[in-house]
């Protein structure tokens, strides 16, 4: 296509057309250019086509398609190679179906456990969610189908999510929540972006100019299309001049009427339309459907599902290796559990998918060997205890070897649309799990949630496996990981607090209709937990594996550009597994409220036993960086720094001290500088001396007159004078135009 001949050929009711979908979802298509309409389908863990037949609001009819684990499993992976893979088989299903966007992936930050979407978000680190986030990009677009990255941004709640205005500093906003999309803009190069429902402080994303023109494009360089979110845009023409391309699902023609009135009284200016219609025409080009449908192998496709849980399920805790269960030696089982028979594995909302074939705990465990009778134990749909399914299964649990509980929340529960309010189970399967406990040493919990919850029978229970919402391959996976046929090797991207109000969000979370303050700022997730110290019940990276793993030989090399840090990993097990090496930064350079340590890099290594392999990981100016508000710029200081080696954020296996000298320009020196500047720095010093101390000496002005043993005036080892800017010395009696003179010279570069 010739864009530009394009672009000139089309009237101003066809480009006011296309600015707006169609259908609920395709763009439009301008049959006398060949300009042919796009569909675009939800799909962040699975694709979600409409059935051309269904209505508007019905989520649940859609074709056939693959439902992969939710993202909050996915990304547990820390597996970029399998995130790619992810991408890839996403890409393949959705050329097969003419869809042209993919609505994914989420990438939003778990700011709090109670966030409605958290299950289709990769995590509470924007480093973790740009990494993972990337290498899915890379590898739908790798198959001709473009995505949608969502939702930008600070799109960290669902009450009240169109109108409420996620209300932040420039430092918070610029080091979390747009630090995800940066990194998948600059390194993935996305088809589009979608821009969330919320305001930022105060302005609507889908016309937030700053957002979209200011960082987005101008800053960051992003050349896509920018759309809506679905009924998002709340005034088009403001948002097309604030940057916004697409208004979905669009109006019909009204949305087409009330550009043209736009324009024509001078509202929307037609250079501003251009522009729009321009990066969509790019899209239209870039991205058209496949000429006919095709298939897919879906029991290939199926297979992989359930490799993508198998390597992101965690194993959180195994006391006196509980696990794993071994077919032929491990006795009689007790299963327990509503969720074994009808199991919760994908999210509600616009992300639900029509599996192709859902294999449940409970038909699987046919295939693994094992001997085990099944209890219904709880109602899944109720929060009261019945008497006689709960009775039912603590009688058989008193007798067996090992219980297996499966324990999670209904779909009403967690869904888009709506936060939650407590991160407790249902008062059924906690009174439950507590009472299996008590009865017997060896209950194992597994877990099928969106988000974090909290566990008061954490300490009675021998092991618990989470599963998040773990895809149709569910029943295969969760086996894979109890009997060990799968060494498990997931870790989690989000703190699990010991309880709700331990959260640095839990007095003011979704309580303003209007308003969501992150008074938090920063410290957020594992920001907040480990600078305050503060006792969690499973810290940011944790993940267990029925090997150990040994950290050794740690390196460190650095030069004004960054730092190259080696390790060694050793496998010191009996059984192959793969391990997390998690890269952390702490900052003592810098003057600015620091988190205790941030993650700066990570990656995923195979290791047989005995086997040892040598990792290395990088870190550039970035990693260093913080931003700085009044000056709107990132900033890396010269001094001391900290490496930390961990399986987790709180599991630090190596540490290492360095300096950093990045060769900044100085800071100019006013009459506002302290002596402690000066006085640590050699140069100035040594000016300091000559300038104002010797003359200043001559005059017998008895504040620098004064000299130790060694001559050294004893000014400069005071604390208290240390500790007074230069302007404070004039007040001592040190002639003014020493002073002046020093910083004239001290400035000279």
């Amino acid at each position: 296509m010739d864009i530009e001949r394009t672009l000139a050929a089309l009237t101003l009711p066809e480009k006011a057309a296309m600015v707006s979908g169609k259908n609920f979802w395709y763009t439009a298509a301008v049959d006398r250019l060949d300009i042919p309409a796009l569909m675009m389908t939800d799909g962040p863990s699975g694709l979600r086509k409409q059935d051309p037949d269904a209505s508007a609001g019905d989520i649940t009819n859609s074709v056939k398609a693959i439902t992969y684990p939710a993202a909050a499993l996915s990304a547990s992976s820390w597996n970029q190679s399998l995130m790619r893979q992810l991408g890839e088989h996403l890409g393949e299903e959705a050329r097969a179906e003419q869809v042209s966007l993919l609505l994914g992936p989420g990438v939003n930050l778990k700011r709090s456990p109670l966030g409605g979407r958290n299950f289709e978000y990769l995590s509470e680190d924007p480093l973790v969610a740009g990494k993972l986030g990337s290498a899915y990009v890379e590898g739908v677009q790798s198959q001709h189908v473009g995505v949608s990255v969502k939702h930008f941004v600070a799109n960290n709640r669902e009450n009240q999510r169109f109108t409420a205005s996620s209300d932040m500093s420039a430092r918070t906003l610029r080091e979390l929540y747009l630090r995800t999309f940066e990194i998948i803009v600059k390194a993935a190069y996305p088809a589009t972006i979608m821009t969330s429902y919320n305001r930022t402080n105060g302005v609507l994303n889908s016309q937030n100019r700053h957002l979209l023109r200011d960082i987005l494009r101008d800053e960051w360089g992003f050349h896509g299309a920018i759309m809506s979110d679905w009924g998002a845009v709340a005034d088009h023409a403001a948002a097309l001049t604030a940057s916004l391309d697409l208004e979905m699902p669009g109006k019909g023609q009204a949305s087409v009427d009330e550009i043209i009135r736009a324009v024509q009284t001078g509202e929307l200016d037609i250079g501003t339309l251009n522009k729009a219609v321009r990066h969509l025409l790019h899209v239209v080009d870039k991205w058209k459907p496949a000429p006919t449908a095709t298939t897919y192998d879906h029991q290939a496709h199926h297979d992989f599902a359930r490799k993508m849980a198998d390597d992101s399920i965690i194993l959180l805790k195994n006391h006196q290796n509980e696990l794993p269960l071994t077919p032929g030696k491990t006795g009689k089982i007790v299963v327990v559990g509503e969720l074994a028979e009808h199991p919760r594995y994908q999210g509600a909302g616009s992300s639900h998918v029509n599996p192709t074939k859902v294999v449940t705990p409970l038909e699987a465990l046919q295939a693994t060997g094992l001997k085990a009778d099944y209890y219904p134990g709880y109602q899944l749909d109720e929060s009261e205890t019945d008497d006689q399914l709960a009775n039912a299964a603590m009688t058989a649990a008193a007798n067996a070897d090992h219980v297996i509980i499966f324990a999670g929340y209904p779909a009403a529960a967690e869904s888009e649309g709506f936060d939650k309010h407590s991160l407790m189970l249902p008062e059924n399967q906690t009174d439950l799990i507590g009472s299996l406990a008590k009865l017997n040493d060896h209950t194992t919990v597994v877990l099928q949630n969106g988000s974090a919850v909290e566990m008061p029978w954490i300490h009675t229970v021998a092991a618990v496996v989470e599963t998040y919402l773990a895809g149709e391959a569910v029943g295969e996976a969760t086996w894979d990981i109890l009997t060990g046929a799968v060494n498990p090797s997931g870790h989690l991207t989000e703190t699990f607090p010991v309880r709700l109000t331990d959260t640095p969000m839990a007095p003011t979370f979704a309580q303003d209709p209007r308003h969501e303050l992150y008074s938090e700022g920063i410290f957020m997730g594992y920001r907040y937990y480990d600078t305050h110290e503060m006792h969690v019940l499973y810290p940011f990276g944790h993940g267990l594996s029925y090997t150990e793993f040994e950290f050794t030989n740690l390196a460190v090399t650095q030069n004004e550009h960054g730092a190259t840090v080696t390790f060694d990993v050793t496998n010191t097990g009996d059984r192959a597994g793969q391990a997390v090496p998690q890269l952390y930064v702490a900052n003592h350079a810098s003057h600015a409220p620091m988190p205790t340590k941030e993650l700066r890099d990570f990656t995923k290594v195979a290791v047989d036993p005995g086997e040892t392999q040598t990792v290395t990981l990088k870190l550039d100016r970035q990693d260093f960086s913080w931003w700085r508000q009044g000056k709107h710029r990132w900033q890396a200081d010269s001094g001391d720094y900290e490496i930390m080696i961990g399986q987790s954020s709180r599991d630090i296996r190596l540490q290492s001290k360095l300096t950093m000298d990045f060769k900044n320009s100085p800071a100019p020196i006013t009459d506002e500088t302290y002596l402690t500047t000066i006085a640590w720095n050699p140069k100035l010093l040594d000016l300091f001396k000559k300038i104002v101390i010797t003359p200043a000496g001559q005059g017998d002005t008895s504040l620098l007159s004064a000299t130790d043993e060694n001559g050294e005036p004893t000014v400069l080892q005071d604390q208290m004078f240390l500790n007074m800017p230069l302007r404070a010395l004039i007040a001592q009696g040190v002639p003014a135009n020493l002073i002046e003179n020093f910083i004239r010279a001290a400035n000279i570069k």
